[in-house]
């Protein structure tokens, strides 16, 4: 990602971190069902409400990471977790194409509207894959456009941090996730249309699956 669009995402985000308002555009961690003993990951997870609920939902036995690039959001967040005296949680500083963890470390991601931001979306989902488990899912919340965004707002960094003006057609969206590597992918939920800058968007939440590798050792 550019540096100017981190710095202006850095700058909007931080800015709203003592806010009040709602941040998200879908119902990633509503559908996620996470189970006790799960490690799960947060993709910009902001001032960290949804991995603290993660974490009480996985219990002592499992562990939820939250990623942000926000100064504001991750201060935040760690101010919340000590507070409520929660332990399993850890929250990096990281762009979402060069995540900080290792392979094949996580059994389930979310994200809400978080990956519009990112301008190597293909880079951020083959990050996602690489550290989800075989049988890992992923339930993400984002924007798509309902026409190529022009130019001129695609590559302003302000636009961008703004929430939509890095969105991509949904065709897009979800080809760069299947050509991850992803499968059983399913839309759980979907609003209709809206005018959102110069553009009219959508809001969606998709579901999806690192399969298992099936070995057919010994087999004649």
């Amino acid at each position: 990602m550019k540096d100017s669009t981190l710095v202006s995402i850095n700058e909007r985000y931080s800015g709203l971190s003592e806010s009040t308002c709602c941040l998200s555009c879908g119902g990633a961690m509503s559908k996620s069902d996470p189970k006790p003993g799960e490690v799960c990951l947060d993709l910009g997870s902001g001032r960290g409400n949804d991995v603290l609920r993660l974490a009480e939902a996985v219990g002592s036995t499992g562990f939820v990471y939250g990623v942000d690039i926000s100064d504001g959001m991750l201060e935040k967040a760690r101010k919340n977790a000590r507070k409520l005296g929660v332990e399993n949680v850890a929250f990096l500083q990281s762009t979402l194409d060069a995540l900080p963890l290792e392979r094949e470390t996580v059994d389930m991601i979310i994200s809400n509207c978080t990956i519009n931001h990112a301008s190597d979306k293909p880079a951020v989902w083959r990050e996602v894959y690489r550290v989800l488990r075989e049988g890992g899912r992923f339930v993400v919340s984002d924007i798509y456009s309902l026409e190529e965004v022009p130019e001129e707002y695609s590559c302003d960094p302000e636009a961008v941090a703004q929430c939509w003006a890095g969105s991509v057609p949904k065709e897009t969206w979800i080809e760069t996730v299947r050509a991850a590597g992803f499968t059983d992918i399913e839309i759980l939920e979907e609003s209709a249309p809206y005018k959102k800058g110069a553009v009219n968007v959508a809001s969606f939440t998709v579901t999806g699956r690192k399969s298992a590798r099936t070995c057919h050792c010994g087999r004649r």
